[in-house]
C-alpha cells in the first residue's frame, strides 16, 4: 500500500510539472497574441485567457506545495480578470471608460 501511495505521489508531481510547462508555453503564445493581435477583440480575449492561465498556475502551485493558502489568490485573480475584461470590452465598444456629461 505504501508503494502505491509513493508511486501516485511521484506521478502527481510529474503530471503537475508537465501541466505547468504546458501552461507556460501557452502563456508565451498568449503574450505574443496580445502584442501582435490582428484586432482589439483578439487582444481582449488573449488577456482573459491569460487570467485563466494564471489561475491554473496558482492552483497547480498549491498542489505542488500541498497547501490551501493560494485559494484566495485564485479568487482574486478571477475577480480582477473579470473586471478587467468588462472594462476592456466597454472601452472597445464605446471608446471611453467613464462617460462625462458636459451639460
Amino acid at each position: 500500500m505504501t508503494s502505491l501511495l509513493s508511486f501516485l505521489d511521484s506521478t502527481l508531481q510529474i503530471v503537475t510539472v508537465i501541466c505547468l510547462l504546458g501552461i507556460a508555453l501557452s502563456l508565451i503564445l498568449l503574450i505574443y497574441r496580445v502584442i501582435a493581435g490582428p484586432s482589439n477583440p483578439d487582444r481582449a480575449m488573449a488577456l482573459d485567457v491569460i487570467g485563466v492561465c494564471l489561475m491554473a498556475v496558482a492552483a497547480l502551485t498549491s498542489i505542488l506545495v500541498i497547501t490551501t493558502k493560494l485559494t484566495d489568490v485564485i479568487l482574486l485573480i478571477g475577480i480582477l480578470s473579470f473586471i478587467g475584461t468588462l472594462a476592456l470590452a466597454k472601452y472597445i465598444e464605446m471608446g471611453v471608460l467613464i462617460e462625462r456629461d458636459d451639460d
